[in-house]
């Protein structure tokens, strides 16, 4: 009678990350966190789970369908896993924060999980490595996350690179004043998130609305581009709530020269994500080759007050599966899965490697030792496969006098002296010499 195999498959969007993937993932997040940090933005860890009925309170309707719920024995309530890190941060800010002084700087990184039609072959893991900035209402606070986000692209080594800024109040402006509503409004909206002229001018056609929104509305679709739009957008609407959110994007454009990233960034009118979340300024950042945003962000200034403590609010995302996506062949991101130094130990006692991979440690280097006993060919296979740098070979004639330090990936041999482990940058040294052999 054959046994059947277990099947030990995963469902169906999530995956293993093995220790090449996980070790670009940490780089990415490092980096980002650096950049964070710099800008005096404390850590927050938030939970894995919460109760469903409290992390709605937090979310749109769009979150809330693709959140994953089930029973908890103990209290008999729903739990939930929480698709996005801002409703924890806000009800955290509510809560635990109230009674401290504002604003506050937060970060954080983690994974979420979020329900994907199975047929799109998406992720429904998600890692988000964000900030939050709670407490002004003010220019500045849009402008410094906007810098940022910029700040840390380039620390990732991205040059070629855009933020699309936005104003949702501009289009929300637009919209209040044509007095659209319905299936129309949805349909609108939706043509103008495409770029779609024809499509626009076909709602239009069928609706009844004042020829000074109908104008309105027809550029919202070609509003993109450089800061001319601004001038181009001023002299197209007339209602007051759209020319208040050009005046205040003008207002973080100032600010964002100040800081000198004016090189990277579009402006977009007819961006109309974020209509029912966001209440100011909105942005997104592109990388080229990549067809999707790798951050997105933008104030939200009504959110904290769902959980009872009222605070203008800003903040943004990246998603860093799509910057692994965009970055992984970098050399610099490889080189973050390699280790320095596996150790070969071919004297008939331990007490010299043990010495000198602890000292090799004490300066900085990784080092493993090969504690299986194997031959020494044998012994460089693992290390290549495992992705280290250099073997560093402890024999009987060498130990407190001189090494003989491999480069794993032609076989280059070198002498490498006691001396040397404590003053050279051994990493350096054997990477850039020719070898002696």
């Amino acid at each position: 009678m054959t046994m059947l195999s277990p099947d030990i498959s995963l469902p169906r969007g999530v995956s293993d990350f093995l220790p090449d993937a996980a070790a670009k993932i940490g780089f990415i997040e490092g980096k980002i966190r650096r950049v964070f940090e710099l800008w005096g933005f404390r850590r927050i860890i938030p939970p894995k789970l919460e109760y469903e009925d409290v992390l709605t309170i937090g979310m749109g309707e769009e979150l809330k369908g693709k959140t994953y719920r089930f029973d908890d024995r103990q209290t008999g309530r729903l739990l939930a896993f929480p698709p996005d890190i801002t409703p924890q941060i806000a009800r955290i800010v509510a809560t635990r924060l109230a009674g401290w002084p504002l604003p506050h700087r937060i970060s954080y990184s983690g994974r979420v999980l979020r329900q994907t039609e199975m047929q799109t072959g998406r992720s429904r893991e998600l890692f988000q490595s964000g900030v939050e900035l709670i407490g002004l209402d003010s220019p500045e606070a849009d402008a410094e996350m906007v810098t940022m986000a910029i700040e840390a692209m380039q620390e990732l080594g991205f040059d070629n690179f855009k933020i699309d800024l936005g104003q949702v109040d501009f289009c929300r402006g637009i919209m209040a004043a044509s007095g659209l509503g319905g299936r129309p409004l949805l349909e609108l909206q939706e043509a103008i998130a495409r770029k779609d002229v024809s499509a626009v001018s076909k709602v239009l056609a069928a609706s009844a609305v004042s020829e000074a929104s109908r104008r309105e509305i027809s550029a919202l679709p070609r509003l993109f581009g450089d800061c001319g739009v601004l001038d181009e957008a001023e002299q197209v609407v007339a209602n007051q709530r759209s020319r208040s959110a050009l005046a205040n994007l003008r207002q973080v454009l100032e600010i964002l020269d100040i800081h000198g990233v004016s090189d990277h960034l579009t402006i977009d009118l007819g961006e109309t994500r974020g209509l029912g979340y966001h209440t100011g300024i909105t942005f997104e950042g592109f990388v080229s080759g990549l067809g999707e945003p790798v951050c997105s962000g933008g104030r939200y200034d009504n959110l904290t007050a769902r959980y009872g403590f009222s605070a203008p609010a800003t903040g943004f995302t990246f998603n860093v599966l799509s910057l692994l996506q965009a970055l992984e062949r970098r050399p610099e991101v490889e080189a973050s899965t390699t280790r320095d130094f596996l150790l070969f130990n071919s004297r008939g006692d331990r007490r010299c490697v043990l010495e000198v991979a602890r000292l090799l440690r004490s300066r900085g280097y990784t080092a493993a030792r090969d504690i299986i006993r194997r031959e020494y060919d044998d012994s460089l296979a693992y290390a290549r496969r495992m992705n280290f740098r250099s073997m560093l070979v402890i024999g009987d004639e060498t130990c407190g006098g001189a090494y003989t330090a491999v480069r794993v990936r032609d076989g280059k041999q070198f002498r490498i002296t006691k001396e040397m482990l404590l003053h050279e940058n051994l990493v350096t040294f054997i990477e850039e010499n020719q070898g002696d052999h």
